[in-house]
């Protein structure tokens, strides 16, 4: 029997692919799941290749697994994912003490890889990228939680310059729109109140004659799914028939994750984005005028080839005027692979990064107080997640619109709804008092 430690790194994509992992190896009998990496005699490493961090935290971590293998220990370590992906005419030679390498299309390979590993004590490599895996004929072994990710298509064929992942994950393919609804099926009869869809560009999901708007439309048929959200879109093909949809079922969250990037048109035509800033506001007010209320986050790059400080301003002047609810701000971090690599110097100074994205997350955190003070003396119905980190009574919960709200409760469950009112206001969070019925 071999005990199996899989730790993951990275996105909502990763965490889905981790329990597909769990549901590949679980078809064979001589696999338990352990909780800890200390009782593991297999540790595999989910890993990400979107910034350099990412690679150094997998190394860091290699340097603490390495003193257990060399004692014995350990059978078998595996770096499975982006980073594998990513590095994979280097890896397998700079790390020998790693047995298994695969990529985000070898997973159904994994079984037999880890025997030839453990077995044979050989070095066990899949790069092999598909034009067709969707993991589709798998049942993902999944933690008991309120939310269950379900991943609808894989790979992306944007091709934005600063991006890595159509070399990591390959082309674009989604799976059936009855394959997403039986798995959503399923995990509702499991007990999971909220399905989140996923994808790199999930707007652009065509199969079989239906597009986004039609599966999102399907599952809000879908009896007992408490709530859907979705993420990521692209704002190039952003169907607007799938507002229309979203307004029309009260399961679908009033929420959208809409990647901005950069402000700057010129920044925007050098990472491929292929709109323009006036594209994306006019994207943003049609949002706001079909679905009043709505949340609007984003995604943004700071220090991007080129960035001058006018075209810093510019989106600085952007994320001022839409007021995104949230932001998740970034540096940019060159990856090799990606067009930018090999036709733009990155010759924006590390300190005026840091700097920028310091002003960016400044004004982020002032906006977001402003609207999340809207919010005072409104009620919500709220999926309780789990239970706070700060006091044992209270619970933390999300709003239909995605914003957090801690509200104290003795009787309160994971995966109730409950009604809340909103007394205070923060940058992160809203706090409520718990309403009856």
């Amino acid at each position: 029997m071999k005990k199996v430690f899989i730790e993951t790194y990275g996105c909502q994509m990763n965490v889905y692919d981790t329990e597909l992992i769990r549901g590949i190896l679980a078809q064979h009998g001589d696999v338990a799941f352990v909780d800890d990496e200390a009782s593991a005699d297999v540790v595999l490493l989910n890993t990400c290749a979107i910034r350099e961090n990412a690679h150094v935290k997998v190394y860091n971590r290699l340097e603490q697994l390495k003193p257990r293998k060399r004692k014995g220990k350990l059978k078998a370590i595996g770096i499975l994912g982006c980073m594998a992906q990513s590095l994979r005419k280097s890896l397998p030679d700079d790390e020998p003490m790693v047995d298994i390498f695969a990529g985000p299309d070898a997973y159904k390979r994994l079984p037999s890889m880890l025997e030839l590993a453990v077995g044979e004590d050989a070095q066990a490599t899949d790069f092999s990228l598909s034009e067709y895996e969707t993991y589709s004929d798998v049942a993902p072994s999944r933690i008991p939680g309120v939310n269950a990710w379900i991943a609808i298509m894989r790979g992306c064929d944007n091709f934005c310059t600063f991006c890595v992942v159509p070399y990591t994950r390959g082309r674009e393919r989604s799976r059936t729109l009855q394959s997403v609804v039986d798995e959503a099926r399923e995990a509702v009869q499991s007990g999971y109140k909220q399905i989140t869809l996923l994808g790199q560009n999930v707007n652009s999901y065509r199969t079989e004659g239906h597009d986004f708007a039609d599966l999102m439309a399907a599952l809000g048929e879908l009896r007992g799914l408490e709530r859907v959200r979705f993420t990521s879109p692209h704002p190039k093909d952003f169907p607007l028939r799938l507002l229309e949809v979203m307004g029309r079922y009260e399961n679908l969250c009033k929420h959208i994750h809409l990647p901005l990037q950069s402000g700057s048109d010129s920044v925007l035509e050098r990472m491929n984005r292929t709109y323009t800033r006036e594209e994306y506001l006019s994207l943003v007010a049609q949002i706001r005028a079909t679905l009043p209320g709505v949340s609007l986050t984003t995604d943004a790059i700071c220090g991007f080839c080129g960035e001058s400080e006018a075209d810093f301003d510019e989106t600085y002047q952007v994320m001022q005027q839409v007021g995104f609810d949230a932001a998740f701000i970034f540096k940019y971090s060159e990856r090799n692979q990606t067009v930018a690599s090999r036709k733009y110097a990155d010759d924006v100074p590390e300190g005026i990064k840091t700097e920028r994205v310091m002003r960016l997350n400044a004004l982020q955190r002032r906006v977001s107080l402003a609207r999340n003070r809207l919010e005072i003396g409104t009620e919500h119905r709220v999926l309780v997640e789990r239970a706070s980190k700060k006091n044992e009574h209270d619970w933390f919960a999300r709003a239909d619109h995605f914003k957090g709200v801690v509200f104290s409760s003795h009787d309160a469950q994971p995966g109730d709804i409950v009604r809340v009112r909103i007394d205070e206001a923060y940058s992160n969070t809203l706090r409520g008092t718990e309403l009856p019925g």
